[in-house]
């Protein structure tokens, strides 16, 4: 019988060549991009002179072929694109996508499945022109009209769940705002009412929405909070609002910015400026601060420091209300000073600028005091300040003990990785062994 012939894969071929990439080098990247997946990928050059000859990687490896290639060319390349099988067409209606990914996100046996979904640098990012003004007043079937209480009632929760947030972390927070997202939130967006009602309850939604990706980002499930954050944008933009529209891009920087894409991280925290013409002081803060800390990645220096003080300036002229969704206070800017200040060089002012953030916040706000506390740790410890460094992090195994959070973990193992090279100093070693019960009674 003779042998089945294949075409060869002239697309893939040709999108290496573009990229400049080997065999051996996309088999590398494939297998990296994997692991963002969840997937073991072991593929070398042999695989990939496979793939150039017309055969086909198995379905769930595909979009870690083409995160690679987007990712070597910074522009999206999709399966379609490699003349592979997609994955099924984006829904067009932003209700059913808000409903059907928060009830996957409150279900216990998907959540870990949600969870490992990949996060796409290259990924395109509507604009507000493109998303802006699509509200339908009415619909097939809709037997519910809501008025100006229920969109109270979702501004309300909103607000709750931030609260919740910011005292007892996003682990706890996030499951409830997610059923609060599939049982109640979804009714509305599909309910009738006035225009003015609907594109309100469409803007609630919107904030809740960026608030749940968020917390998903936070707890570092990167690809689920960044499929938050377009549906946020989606909503933001049928509700035609500016504010949550260009805070929701703004969150996508601070996104890129924490997994260490400077530059993507500052062409979406320029495009959140430039979707906020008319923003207040307090909102031009918030964006101007994350311009600083992007620009200070990308090392330069000038764009950084004049965005910082811009920040600043802003935030002087800032009256006392600060929202509880996409806030911005004193704490904030110090926060965004201190990773301006490291990325440009200067350590110990990085570290002062962070006790300045944390003597700012409030009692209430035990999870960004926990992050910050675990972020002067490491930076003390790679400065070489031992003794300091374990110093901060008894303060900040005290915090952590009452707050749940991935992050916080993270921070965690962090000190168990570095505190038995110094195991000669009795602060360490006492320190290690304090680290190892609490981290004991977290797993239990």
């Amino acid at each position: 019988m003779a042998a089945r012939t294949r075409t060869p894969n002239q697309s893939l071929s040709r999108l290496m060549a573009e990229a400049g990439l080997g065999n051996a080098q996309l088999a590398r990247r494939v297998n990296l991009a994997g692991r963002e997946l969840g997937l073991s990928l072991h593929y070398d050059k042999t695989t990939v002179s496979h793939w150039i000859k017309g055969s086909v990687p198995r379905p769930e490896a595909r979009p870690a072929v083409a995160e690679a290639l987007s990712r070597a060319l910074r522009r999206p390349v999709t399966s379609a694109e490699l003349g592979w099988e997609a994955g099924p067409a984006e829904d067009p209606d932003v209700v059913t996508g808000v409903v059907e990914l928060s009830r996957a996100d409150m279900d216990p046996s998907r959540r870990s499945v949600l969870g490992t979904g990949m996060y796409a640098v290259t990924l395109v990012v509507p604009s507000f022109e493109d998303v802006a003004g699509r509200v339908e007043a009415a619909a097939a079937g809709r037997t519910v009209r809501i008025g100006a209480s229920d969109v109270e009632t979702v501004r309300k929760m909103t607000d709750k769940v931030a609260e919740m947030l910011d005292e007892i972390g996003a682990g706890h927070a996030r499951p409830m705002a997610a059923a609060f997202l599939t049982n109640t939130v979804g009714t509305y967006l599909r309910a009738s009412g006035t225009e003015r009602v609907v594109r309100d309850m469409r803007a609630a939604a919107a904030d809740l929405v960026y608030l749940t990706g968020w917390m998903a980002m936070y707890e570092e499930k990167q690809g689920l909070g960044q499929r938050y954050y377009l549906e946020a944008l989606k909503l933001a933009g049928e509700a035609e609002d500016h504010v949550t529209y260009c805070r929701t891009l703004r969150g996508m920087s601070l996104q890129a910015s924490h997994l260490g894409y400077g530059e993507k991280a500052l062409e979406l925290a320029d495009s959140a400026a430039e979707a906020a013409p008319s923003a207040g002081p307090r909102l031009v803060a918030f964006l101007r601060g994350q311009q600083a800390h992007a620009s200070a990645m990308v090392k330069d220096r000038r764009a950084a420091l004049a965005r910082l003080g811009e920040t600043e300036t802003a935030l002087a002229r800032a009256d006392n209300r600060r929202d509880a969704v996409g806030g911005y206070d004193e704490a904030a800017f110090h926060f965004h000073e201190a990773h301006v200040r490291w990325c440009l060089g200067d350590g110990e002012g990085s570290v002062q600028a962070l006790r300045r953030s944390n003597a700012a916040r409030s009692p209430q706000e035990r999870q960004g005091r926990l992050h910050c506390l675990g972020v002067i740790a490491e930076r003390q410890f790679r400065m070489r300040h031992v003794e300091a460094a374990c110093r901060t992090w008894g303060a900040f195994l005290d915090e952590h003990m009452v707050v749940s959070s991935a992050r916080g973990d993270a921070h965690l193992r962090t000190m168990l990785k570095e505190l038995p090279h110094y195991r000669g100093l009795n602060a360490a070693r006492d320190l290690e062994e304090r680290a190892r019960h609490v981290a004991a009674l977290k797993a239990a």
